[in-house]
């Protein structure tokens, strides 16, 4: 996968646009957060994955190119192991209806939010 012609960080709406010659998309940085392919967030070795919780908010600081092959993306929650390469950017773009869906049924799982200052309660009868 070819790096894309354009990487835009709009940061009054936090999101990165990304255009290939072939398409182009807009990615949140609260998906590309949660998301991250970091070992924190994915588990060492794609296992024990970690639920991020609380990210509605998050920004992304900065970005550095690794190599030809991959952008560092920073956040405002500190978080900044994770490299995006070209590929995983355009799975997480070509695919985010799926994994979106799946984010949020996995937080509901979990009695977790989007918001970082909201807890959930359920009651069960």
């Amino acid at each position: 996968m070819t790096a894309p012609q354009k990487v835009i960080h709009h940061r009054r709406s936090k999101t990165l646009e990304l255009t290939w010659l072939d398409a182009s998309f807009t990615l949140s940085a609260e998906y590309l957060r949660v998301c991250s392919p970091s070992a924190e967030v994915r588990g060492h070795g794609g296992q024990n994955e970690v639920l991020q919780v609380g990210k509605r908010d998050v920004a992304i600081s900065k970005l550095a190119p690794s190599g030809h092959y991959a952008v560092q993306i920073f956040f405002d929650d500190g978080h900044d192991t994770g490299l995006y390469s070209w590929i995983y950017l355009r799975e997480l773009a070509e695919n985010f209806d799926k994994r979106w869906a799946k984010y949020l049924q996995d937080l509901e799982a979990a009695n977790e939010s989007r918001d970082s200052d909201t807890s959930i309660v359920k009651f069960i009868n």
